[in-house]
């Protein structure tokens, strides 16, 4: 298993832009997914985005056309670019990995984001 580490989160204006990064400690080139989930306070935790390994990402609907998830396998690193933010995309964002064999999926400590003029 591999440790992960958020990276990029911030205080941002309305529309504004940020971009989140998750450092492996290892070789993400083997982990089947990664993805991105955020908590806003109150709220379940969600699924923000994901890629699978052979590059097919999925998005949830509300951050569709404004998000994009990305990979680097050679730098071991996850991002997460943010576009056209709003206040309701504030939240803790956290980095998720999973690999086949695994007992249990790997998690980082988050990093917060804050929408707000």
């Amino acid at each position: 298993q591999v440790q992960l580490v958020e990276s990029g989160g911030g205080l941002v204006q309305p529309g504004g832009s940020l971009r989140l990064s998750c450092a492996a400690s290892g070789s993400i080139v083997s982990i089947n997914i990664m993805a991105w989930y955020r908590q806003a306070p109150g709220k379940a935790r969600e699924l923000v985005a994901r890629i699978f390994s052979e590059g097919k990402t999925n998005y949830a609907d509300s951050v569709k056309g404004r998000f994009t998830i990305s990979r680097d396998n050679a730098k071991n690193t996850m991002y997460l670019q943010m576009n056209s933010l709003e206040p309701e995309d504030a939240a803790d964002y956290f980095c998720y990995a999973y690999r086949a064999g695994w007992t249990q999926a790997a998690w980082g400590q988050g990093t917060p984001v804050t929408v707000s003029s």
